[in-house]
Formats: C-alpha cells, structure tokens, sequence
C-alpha cells in the first residue's frame, strides 16, 4: 500500500470540530491547548461551542483546521502510527498546505498557528469587503472556464482567474467582483450546469491577493523552515517541495495562484499512490479524489471511531 495522507481547506470547519478527539486524547487535548496560548486566545471555545459565524471568519477557519488535522496526526503517533514512516506523501487543499508542512515538522505547531492566523488576517485586508467575489461553475472544463475568464477580464478591465482546480468538473475563479460575475454569466452561455457566486469575504487565489503574498514572505522569513519528513505536493507546483526556500516560495505563491486540487490527485495515483488518507474536519477531500480518480481508495479521519478504524486496518 502507498498513502497519500492530505489535509481539508476553509469550507470543511463546522462548530464542535476536535471536541471527540479532545476528550477521548491527552495528544489531541495538548495540541489545542498549545494552538491557543500560541494565538493568546480560546479559539477551542469557539471550535466547539461557536457562534458559527466568529469559526467561519479566515482568521480562526485556518488556524482551527489545521488544528483538528494535527490533533489526528498527533493521536495517530500516539497510537504508535508514524506518519514519516508510513506516509509517502502529502499535500493540503490551500491552508491545508500549512497542516501538511506542520505534520511534517517544517513549521513548529505554535509558528503554524501564528502563520494561519497572520494569512487569514492579511488575505481578508487585502481588497476591501464587497470589491471581490468568487463563483463556482460546475460542468465546464478547465479550458473553457480559463477562456471565459479571459473574456470577462479584459470585459471588465479587471481581475478575474481560476483560484481552484477541484476536479469533476467543479472549478472556481476569483476576482473582481463585475468581472467575477461576468465570468459566471458567459460560463453559463458556454454550457455550465452551474455558476453560482459563493459567500465569501474575499477574492482568494487571485492577483489581487498580492499584499497577503507579501505579508506572507514577511511572516516566513521570521519562523524556521526545516526540511519536511515526508514530501510535499504543493498546490501551485504540483511537484514536491522538500527544500526550505522552495517551501516558502511555493506558499507565498499559493497566495495568488491557483489551487492545483485535480492535478495534485492525478498526480498521486501516477507516482504509485492507492490510497489518500484525509486527517482532520469533514470529508470534501475524500469526495473529490473520488471523482477525479475512482481507483484510489478513499478514507477520511476525523474522530475517535475513525481513528480506531483506521488502526485496525492499517496499524
């Protein structure tokens, strides 16, 4: 067996997330613990108890995801199950890209917090609210979602690009929020099942995230990068970073540029890979490699059942 473990993006944290593996772990309980004297706040109360809309915010949706993703990687270790020794990749769905590099020892725990925390921040300052949009269209190729893109920049004379690559024929562009929605009305014309604007805060994964990208490049030259145990596929790449300096390159492009999901799948089960192993929130990603690769076996650990499920065929 070859494993793939990966770890969920914003869009998989829900209220109560991590509260199983707390109770029933010490490993899990201590990791939340360190997440919140490293933000010098409870952002476990808030993953377990809400309000919904203050865990949906960038700012405590990234760092909480990574910390339920490490929470499981941590129990696993406790459990005696290895991730260097038993994985032979991995990769994150954008801030999942973070909890893949903390999995792997590049980042300390408490830096991947603060790290999170400072991108959340800085990727919602970026534009103001209600200049940038996102959109998901469904049913259109990679191709003719790039063209209408195009059209609609140069339409609107502004930003408008692919921010996501999820596969199945699910892609999402991001921009400016008249080009965003022109692009959703000509990918209509040309054939898409669905263009539906999404409810976000911000234009993720487009150019106009550059000064995010450059808090980024600030805030990583002020942690220590180790080389990862395991290597990483990252999003914009889809190749591994194994060297330090390529690892934050790759992470302050990941800002601006296109999270390669589809690829990244089609990328694993080319090099060997038969089974991806998704660590932390929810199942989004278990689903989506589903549909791009049906021969790779699935599984997504979340709470204790799976855990203990997940030893006794793997242990």
């Amino acid at each position: 067996m070859t494993l793939a473990f990966t770890f969920p993006g914003q869009g998989s944290q829900s209220v109560g997330m991590g509260k199983q593996l707390a109770d029933a772990f010490q490993s899990a309980r201590d990791v939340f613990s360190e997440i919140d004297e490293a933000l010098g706040e409870s952002l476990s109360e808030t993953m377990w108890n809400g309000p919904e809309d203050a865990l949906t915010l960038t700012a405590n949706a990234q760092p909480a995801l990574m910390a339920v993703s490490i929470a499981v990687v941590r129990v696993l270790a406790e459990q005696g199950y290895d991730l260097a020794g038993k994985a032979d990749y991995l990769a994150g769905h954008s801030l999942g890209e973070y909890s893949a590099h903390c999995a792997a020892g590049t980042f300390s725990l408490a830096d991947t917090a603060r790290l999170l925390r400072i991108r959340g921040n800085a990727m919602q300052a970026a534009v103001p609210v209600g200049e940038g949009a996102m959109a998901a269209i469904i049913g259109l190729e990679h191709g003719n979602v790039a063209g209408v893109c195009e059209a609609a920049a140069a339409e609107a004379a502004s930003v408008c690009q692919i921010a996501n690559d999820n596969g199945g024929g699910q892609l999402v562009i991001s921009g400016a929020k008249p080009a965003v929605e022109r692009a959703a009305a000509l990918a209509s014309e040309k054939g898409a099942k669905r263009a539906l604007m999404l409810p976000v805060s911000a234009p993720f994964h487009s150019s106009l995230m550059a000064p995010a990208g450059k808090a980024m490049r600030e805030a990583l030259a002020g942690v220590a990068v180790n080389k990862p145990s395991v290597p990483i596929i990252a999003n914009v790449t889809v190749a591994p970073a194994v060297e330090p300096a390529d690892i934050v390159d790759r992470l302050v492009e990941q800002v601006t540029g296109q999270v390669r999901w589809r690829e990244t799948v089609e990328w694993f089960a080319a090099n060997g890979v038969d089974t991806l192993v998704e660590a932390g929130s929810g199942k989004v990603l278990t689903g989506l490699a589903r549909r791009i690769d049906r021969s790779l076996a699935g599984v997504a650990i979340g709470g204790p059942a799976d855990i203990e499920a997940f030893l006794q065929a793997n242990g």
